[in-house]
């Protein structure tokens, strides 16, 4: 069977592979209070800066953070658009008879 990329469903397949680590995870727990500096990130997981700076980049690949630059400091936030559409592919994923998943079985 040829296999079709559906938008959708990549989008989902990356973000699902962000939340897949505990390190990100953590991350995204503690931007749920707001937008933090990415030293208050470092700080609060006792990570060094270069693991970090790779696990910040697979979340803002996938869309779940957003990043914006104040002098030499780097802000991180959630992004709530992309997190609720992952939410929804989630919800749609374990729904039967979605369409997404038509022609599957």
């Amino acid at each position: 069977m040829a296999s079709r990329a559906v938008p959708e469903l990549t989008d989902a397949v990356q973000a699902f592979h962000a939340l897949s680590d505990p390190t990100r995870l953590q991350l995204l727990q503690l931007l749920r209070g707001g937008e933090r500096c990415v030293c208050e990130l470092t700080d609060a997981l006792a990570a060094g800066q270069s693991r970090l700076s790779f696990h910040l980049r697979t979340l803002k690949e996938a869309g779940l953070v957003q990043d914006r630059r104040e002098g030499r400091w780097v802000y991180y936030r959630l992004n709530p658009e992309q997190v609720e559409r992952i939410a929804g592919a989630l919800a749609d994923c374990c729904t039967p008879k979605k369409t997404w998943l038509k022609g599957c079985c």
